[in-house]
């Protein structure tokens, strides 16, 4: 049976959704009650049958589309899927990262690393940014770009932990230019190669990242302050993390100081 989230009713997104519709504010909380759903569905190690719940998932998003939901919060989606035409990919995909996550999939390549990212990042943008109102191809290049940079961010910060779940998500070919292995990551030995592979690593980030702020001038200020704070967020943690020499043995991650912060910078780009 399928498990509805009890969280969803109290979803908050904080002052860079403040200006939104109360709809809008609504289909945002549900879809990313979706996504957090899925990521513990793969992450959690207490979850029973994960890839049974995530295959049940897969099967309640196309029932959403026929409008034959049998959960709460797939009955909710329906109704956003509907108001905002979401496309069903920006389900589906995710659950297919999720299930990459349960199968312990590795990439050999940053091409095989970016199919990844397209499906648990990229398509959480898209989805995003149809809430907002903000669909085609120049919307598609900002999902790209700042979904590639936010997860690249999360890969580098998230290291360790992901280390201890037994998951490794650089690139062997990346690891191999710096003489490391998966097993060094796993068992941290070598810290100082895999900081320079994680320092390689932030400047493509930071490149995406340029890339996104640039594909953001196509659209109305307002509507880019969301994309804004979460850019000036995950920037403001990769430049934390690299004030450590990307030798860190826990996530490194701002305090709601830093965070406002960056949320206060965001609006000033915003009105001047």
């Amino acid at each position: 049976m399928l498990t509805n989230s009890p969280s969803y009713k109290k979803s908050s997104f904080g002052p860079a959704f403040f200006f939104l519709g109360k709809r809008q504010r609504e289909a945002l909380a549900h879809y990313y009650e979706f996504c957090r759903l899925m990521d513990d569905l793969a992450d959690e190690p207490d979850v029973p049958n994960p890839a049974e719940q995530l295959a049940q998932w897969k099967d309640e998003i196309a029932r959403m589309y026929r409008g034959q939901a049998q959960t709460e919060l797939g009955r909710l989606l329906a109704q956003d899927v509907q108001t905002f035409s979401i496309p069903q990919d920006r389900f589906l995909l995710l659950i297919e990262g999720m299930q990459a996550d349960l199968q312990g999939r590795t990439y050999q390549t940053g091409a095989e690393l970016d199919w990844y990212i397209y499906r648990v990042a990229v398509a959480v943008g898209l989805a995003t940014l149809d809430i907002l109102g903000l669909q085609g191809p120049e919307a598609d290049k900002l999902a790209l770009h700042q979904g590639t940079a936010v997860q690249l961010t999360n890969i580098i910060r998230d290291l360790p932990d992901d280390a201890r779940l037994g998951r490794v998500y650089l690139p062997e070919d990346l690891l191999h230019r710096f003489g490391l292995t998966r097993a060094d990551v796993l068992e941290n030995r070598n810290p100082r190669g895999v900081a320079a592979a994680l320092q390689e690593l932030d400047a493509r980030t930071q490149a995406e990242y340029a890339r996104a702020f640039a594909c953001m001038a196509a659209f109305p200020r307002l509507k880019m302050l969301p994309c804004r704070v979460m850019g000036y967020v995950y920037l403001k943690n990769l430049a934390k993390i690299r004030k450590t020499g990307f030798l860190f043995t826990r996530p490194v991650k701002l305090t709601k100081g830093e965070k406002l912060n960056c949320i206060f910078y965001a609006l000033l780009k915003t009105v001047c």
